[in-house]
Order: structure tokens, then C-alpha cells, then sequence
């Protein structure tokens, strides 16, 4: 259960400070009342699944510049930093708009797929750290010709950079008409330019000790007649962005939404119940009325009851009867099919697992790591590997999760021993295990999949946060030869930043 409007829940805490004090039952009662008007206010609800729902939205590719050249401070507090927030209010204000978020510099990188899950599009676009790519220099071809490949029905692209070095309109037009590309430009930056301050302060010179000055490039303008200049404000430039998003071409849709059992009934029942008991004589209506609506409610309580024994089920380790009470549930919820997955799992049967969890929609950000989390678990136990990496990269995009870095580990270096490209040291003498035999042994306790039990309790939160651990949290010494111990830990695994920085070391003319 969960409140929609938590906020009135802080009125509890004067109405609890009076009843703690000597009255009269008249005068508890009312507090009692009030009390649960409060409780009604707040709109307790329980997510009763996901339902389909026909809207009207555009879709939009929203490619970031991430580039060195970003770092100039000619707009405030510097470029890289006004775009992002430029984005983050355009997306707050257009709620119905599907997104996909690419960032690039000379390689183009996915960070969102195409959703209108506003808030994931924000925490990937917070999790890139610009002080992690090596590359310095910005390839618009390179974003044209992935842009190109995408399956988006309608390719309208939100280009925000300052350009580049770039010089090849007409090649560059010509990659916009054979990928159907319909641009936007927002032009960060001046035409006056500005050095750029590398992470000690200094200034950046270039490859002759000259300093680097960087310019708005002007090719941005010729590319297209949808050229937006930044205004003073992030929230005026948003403003102009959607201006001019609006003329897209919209779609209708068929879209998932959470669909909620509203509980705020039953304390404005009980309230009005006890105002009627201290001021009228008609009781006995009241009984007539109280068992009507027990008819209507009896439905909603017996899928509570097959709830609670599916999660006793679950702590006893009877994972078919989890089963069997489920299918018992009319009204099917996050929490019935969160626990359904994990039994599956705890059964062996990783298909039928991943088919569940995959089948659960959230707006919750941790809830989705955990669901990405457990599907790369059970493609473990499919011995999947290429596909576990994949949810479990996704499962670091959204957050620091040290359970998915280490699997990731694993799973990283399973692949390299079968392509025999990992170095394996000798056995150490006194009869103790290698290395390599230890880390064989912490990739056999990865398969069996030893996973945390969902809690007793009918507690909706204990299910949604359970997540299967492939081991027992032990660091895992020597599995990588990295530094990573020793450095601040990157928020993206550290593959997602490999794509991005690839060929930074051939760069010739990066600015």
C-alpha cells in the first residue's frame, strides 16, 4: 500500500500528541475521526496492474553533445551543464512526448531507448559523467549514420552542440535525406568562444602549448531552417525547443498505465461510522449499510488473503504453492507477479522467470533495476552470458548497484576464458587453490543462483526490493586486473563508457 498525497500524513502528529492526553471518550473520538479524514486525504491506494490507454504524443531523438568542447563556460555555468538542464525542463513540461537520449562525441551512445518514462531519461542523462570520455572531438556524421539505423517511426532529431570541427555540409545533408532525419538544432555556444578549464584548473592548450579556443561552429546553421540560438535562461531555451517541437507530426498510440484500488473508502467510512454512533439514534441502519458494502469489498479481500499465503509460501520454500495461489488472485499486481517471477527462478525454470519479469511495468527506478537485475540472472541460469551483460549493464545505467558490477565481473570474465584471452596464474604452492581454480568456483556459485527470499510479511515493498544474488557479497580479489578499487567508482559500468571513448587514442585534430 502507498499514499498518493503522503504529505497530510503530517497532521497525524498533533491529532497523536491530543489523544495521548486525558479526555473525555466524546472528545478522543472526534480526534479519532479527524484522524482518519487525514488518513482519507492522503489517497492510500494499493497498484492494482497495468492497464492499456490510447494517447496522443510525438516521438523525438534527443542527441547531447558530450564532448570536451562542452566544458566552455561562454554560457553559464558552461555548456555541457545549461543542456542538460535545458533538457530536463523540457521534459517536465512536455509529459506526453516519447523520447530516445543519445549522447555522442565521436561515437554515438544510447543511453534510452524510446519511452515517456520521463524520470529514467533524466537519471540516465545524470549518470553520464563527461569526466569519464577521453574523446574530444564531436562526429556528426557518425550520430547521422547511427540515428539512421534506429527503428523510430518518425526520426526527429534535437541535435544540442556547439558543432564541432566539422566541415562537410553537403556530405552531412545528404546523410540527413537518406536516414529521413528531420532536425532541430539547438547551437550551444558563441560565436566569440571561450578556453576551456581542464580538471585542475588550468587552461587547455593544444598539441603546439597554443590555447584552445572554442567557437560555435556556423556549418549548424546551413544544416537546417530549424536553428535555435540559446536564450539567457535554461527555461526560455526549453521554451523555444517545444515552440518548435510542436509542429512534429503526433500519433496515437497505445500506452501502459498503472491502475490503482483506491482505500481511502474504508477510514472515511469508519469516520463517518463513528460520527453517526456519537450523534444519532439510527444505528442499526448503519449495520444494514456496513454489510452491503462487506459484499462488494469481499473480492478485494480474498485477493489480499491469497497475497499473504502466496509470501508465506514463498519464506517455507514451497515455491509451487506460490503458484497455486496466485493463479487464485483475480486482479493481478505488481507485487503477484514479482513474487511469481522469483518462484520460477527458485524452481529453475529461468524462460518462464524472464518471460514474468519482463512483463512487469513500473515507473520506479529501483524497481526496474531490480527487474533488470533478476533478468540477467536468469539468463545466467540459461548460461546466456552475452545477454545477462547486456541487463546487467542496464541495471548500472540506472544506478550504482555493487551486486550487478560484480556479476558483470563474472560474466566478463567467463567470456574471455573461453576465448582463452585471460592470463592465468600458476598454482600456489602448499596445496592451495589457484586463482583460476577460485575463480571457477565463484562462477559455479554464480549458477546456482542463490537468491535473497522474499519476506513473510504482506508488506508490498518486501517482493519489489527481493533480488536474486548469483553470491555471497565476498569481494571478488584478483577476478580483474583494474584500478577501480583504488579510483572514485564511474556511476556507468565502465563498458558503457569503452563505446563512447573508442579510438580516443587516434584522435588527430580533436578540437
Amino acid at each position: 500500500m502507498s499514499f498518493l498525497y503522503p504529505i497530510y500524513l503530517w497532521f497525524i502528529i498533533p491529532l497523536t500528541f491530543l489523544l495521548s492526553k486525558k479526555r473525555d471518550i466524546i472528545s478522543n473520538t472526534h480526534i479519532v475521526i479527524m484522524l482518519l479524514i487525514i488518513l482519507s486525504l492522503s489517497r492510500p491506494v494499493i497498484e492494482d496492474g497495468v492497464v492499456d490507454k490510447s494517447v496522443e504524443s510525438a516521438n523525438i531523438i534527443i542527441a547531447i553533445d558530450a564532448s570536451y568542447s562542452m566544458r566552455a563556460n561562454d554560457i553559464s555555468p558552461n555548456r555541457y551543464e545549461f543542456a542538460k538542464k535545458t533538457i530536463e525542463l523540457l521534459l517536465k513540461d512536455n509529459p506526453k512526448i516519447d523520447v530516445t537520449l543519445i549522447a555522442f562525441t565521436q561515437n554515438p551512445l544510447l543511453l534510452s531507448p524510446p519511452t515517456n518514462d520521463h524520470k529514467l531519461i533524466t537519471t540516465a542523462l545524470n549518470t553520464l559523467n563527461p569526466k569519464y570520455i577521453l574523446t574530444k572531438g564531436t562526429s556528426l556524421k557518425n550520430l547521422f549514420k547511427k540515428i539512421a539505423t534506429l527503428n523510430n517511426p518518425h526520426k526527429n532529431l534535437l541535435l544540442i552542440s556547439d558543432g564541432g570541427e566539422e566541415s562537410d555540409t553537403q556530405g552531412l545533408k545528404e546523410l540527413l535525406e537518406e536516414g529521413n532525419i528531420n532536425l532541430t538544432i539547438l547551437a550551444t555556444g558563441t560565436q566569440q568562444g571561450s578556453t576551456i578549464k581542464k580538471d585542475n584548473g588550468e587552461l587547455l592548450k593544444d598539441r603546439d602549448e597554443n590555447l584552445v579556443i572554442s567557437t560555435l561552429n556556423p556549418i549548424l546553421k546551413e544544416l537546417t531552417s530549424n536553428y535555435i540560438e540559446v536564450s539567457s535562461t535554461p527555461e526560455s531555451t526549453a521554451q523555444e525547443i517545444k515552440n518548435s517541437i510542436n509542429r512534429y507530426k503526433k500519433e496515437i498510440r497505445d500506452k501502459k498505465e498503472h491502475s490503482y484500488i483506491e482505500l481511502y473508502q474504508i477510514p472515511l467510512f469508519m469516520a463517518l461510522v463513528l460520527f453517526f454512533l456519537l450523534h444519532t439514534k439510527y444505528i442499526k441502519y448503519l449495520i444494514i449499510l456496513l454489510s452491503l458494502i462487506g459484499i462488494s469489498a469481499n473480492a478485494s479481500i480474498l485477493d489480499n488473503y491469497h497475497l499473504h499465503q502466496a509470501y508465506s509460501s514463498y519464506k517455507n520454500g514451497e515455491y509451487k504453492k506460490v503458484q497455486e495461489y496466485i493463479k487464485k488472485i483475480d486482479t493481478s499486481s505488481l507485487e503477484s507477479r514479482m513474487i511469481l517471477a522469483n518462484s520460477y527462478y527458485k524452481l529453475e525454470k529461468y524462460k518462464r522467470a524472464i518471460a514474468t519479469y519482463q512483463s512487469i511495468e513500473s515507473t520506479s527506478i529501483k524497481t526496474k533495476q531490480k527487474l533488470y537485475y533478476n533478468i540477467a540472472n536468469g539468463y545466467v541460469g540459461l548460461k546466456e552470458y552475452s545477454k545477462a551483460k547486456e541487463f546487467y549493464i542496464k541495471a548500472l545505467q540506472l544506478g550504482e548497484d555493487r551486486d550487478s558490477r560484480d556479476n558483470l565481473k563474472l560474466i566478463f570474465f567467463k567470456e574471455s576464458e573461453k576465448e582463452g584471452k585471460r592470463a592465468v596464474q600458476n598454482p600456489k604452492a602448499g596445496g592451495k587453490k589457484s586463482n583460476h581454480q577460485n575463480q571457477k568456483d565463484n562462477m559455479q556459485k554464480s549458477k546456482e543462483g542463490k537468491s535473497s527470499s522474499a519476506s513473510g510479511s504482506s508488506s508490498s515493498s518486501s517482493t519489489t526490493q527481493s533480488k536474486h544474488k548469483l553470491h555471497n557479497h565476498k569481494k571478488i580479489d584478483k577476478l580483474i586486473a583494474t584500478k577501480e578499487e583504488k579510483q572514485e567508482r564511474v556511476p556507468l559500468s565502465s563498458k558503457v563508457y569503452d563505446l563512447i571513448n573508442k579510438g580516443y587514442i587516434h584522435e588527430t585534430k580533436p578540437w
